[in-house]
């Protein structure tokens, strides 16, 4: 049995077949496809959520550093020093108790012939960076030059 229609476009957008011989459909369940959607925007949102969580981890930790050169610098400015640093070179920050103020010397803890002065706390390395704030240095290796004069 075929059911005539004179417009063979509208065939692809009834909601029923309109041969005797074309593919079975069912209705689709709405709350299991709802679910399905559902669940597949959490999953992409969770994906960008997870991306954007990792870039403001990478800003935090720049803000960080960044925030330590400055705590940096502003020691350094407030030390007492009569030299003019130059740009790349470590410096050594130490704590006169004498006067009460850090002083910045080119000596490190382990380059002093006859040790630290006895009112001298030693505080930290720091090297004074391009854009003249200054950076804390880590641990740094001794130079072969260093242990040439050893």
């Amino acid at each position: 049995m075929r059911i005539e229609d004179t417009d063979p476009a509208r065939h692809a957008g009834i909601e029923y077949p309109m041969e005797v011989g074309a593919p079975v459909f069912a209705p689709i369940k709405v709350l299991e496809e709802k679910d399905k959607a559902v669940n597949v925007a959490r999953q992409n949102a969770k994906l960008e959520y997870d991306r954007i969580m990792e870039q403001a981890e990478v800003l935090m930790k720049q803000a960080r550093s960044l925030q330590a050169r400055l705590d940096a610098t502003e020691m350094v400015h407030s030390a007492k020093f009569s030299f003019n640093p130059l740009h790349g070179k470590t410096y050594h920050l130490y704590f006169d108790s004498r006067i009460g103020m850090n002083v910045l010397i080119q000596n490190g803890p382990d380059q002093w012939s006859c040790g630290i002065p006895d009112a001298w706390t030693y505080s930290m390395a720091v090297k004074k960076l391009g854009d003249s704030t200054w950076a804390v240095v880590e641990d740094e290796e001794p130079s072969s030059s260093a242990l040439a004069v050893r």
